[in-house]
């Protein structure tokens, strides 16, 4: 028995089945999905069917694209110009795809290994991030759902305070967990940037490097970040290397650190996709 923990799927199932078969997946292996497991690749609900009928073999976090599709599904916002739901949304099982969606995970924590999409806000240990999650979680799967995902969208507030109620202090936990790439020494988070590091504006750094942070104790698995590309550092592994920009699908051995990779299948970009970003 292997798990093996893969960067962002965006719908690149043809990729995918790759990567499954240079690992030789068998049924005693188990997959960690570090979110944005749909949108923007040409397979996005064969992704889903898939991940569906493996669902004893998966634990999947939710990252800013899954959240969006659940977004759009209920028609709070417009589907953007470079989004490839269609088919799903209007596959006969949609729903229950949208069900399964919506009962995932923020994050995920086991042994020494916490896995999220984006990342953690400097001030929150991984028991207090845990329960956070847990509170988002409960919004996505609880009666009146759809009121979360009518409030989900907006940058504010854009740091944590314990004082936050209501969907202010979801969309705080929501934002890190699923949007974060750099932030200040405050937790002040900043979501324009989507660069290299090279880039980042003055007085932000990656949420990973900000001094005492609270969860260095853990190593965090994280995706979102398609620009920083595979690295290890701080206690934390990225593992978006861009499959959906041309570049690779990674996945990687949690018992023994091995790192696999496959090219992005041609068949998984739509045409017309040229920016990296």
């Amino acid at each position: 028995m292997a798990t093996y923990v893969i960067g962002d799927l965006q719908g690149c199932f043809l990729s995918f089945q790759q990567l499954l078969k240079k690992l030789s997946f068998g049924p005693s292996d188990q997959l960690w999905l570090v979110g944005d497991l749909i949108n923007r690749g040409t397979g996005s609900l064969s992704v889903m069917r898939w991940l569906m009928q493996h669902q004893d073999q998966v634990t999947a976090v939710l990252g800013n694209h899954d959240l969006h599709t659940l977004v759009v599904a209920e028609g709070f916002v417009a589907p953007h110009r470079s989004d490839t739901l269609q088919a799903l949304l209007d596959a006969p099982d949609a729903d229950d795809i949208l069900h399964w969606l919506r009962h995932q995970r923020m994050a995920y924590q086991q042994d020494q290994f916490l896995m999220v999409h984006a990342g953690l806000l400097p001030q929150w240990d991984i028991n207090q991030a845990m329960a956070l999650a847990h509170e988002v979680e409960l919004a996505l799967r609880g009666e009146h759902y759809r009121e979360f995902l009518r409030h989900i969208y907006g940058n504010q507030p854009d740091h944590w305070d314990e004082n936050l109620q209501s969907w202010d202090r979801l969309r705080v936990i929501t934002n890190a967990m699923t949007r974060i790439r750099i932030c200040d020494a405050q937790g002040h988070m900043e979501f324009a940037f989507k660069g290299e590091l090279s880039g980042i504006p003055a007085g932000f750094m990656p949420w990973y490097e900000v001094p005492n942070r609270a969860s260095v104790g853990h190593t965090i698995l994280f995706g979102h970040w398609s620009a920083l590309g595979l690295q290890q550092l701080n206690n934390t592994i990225s593992l978006d290397t861009g499959c959906l920009w041309g570049g690779e699908l990674s996945a990687y051995r949690l018992e023994d650190g091995q790192l696999f990779q496959v090219p992005c299948h041609p068949d998984d970009r739509p045409q017309g996709l040229t920016s990296f970003f």
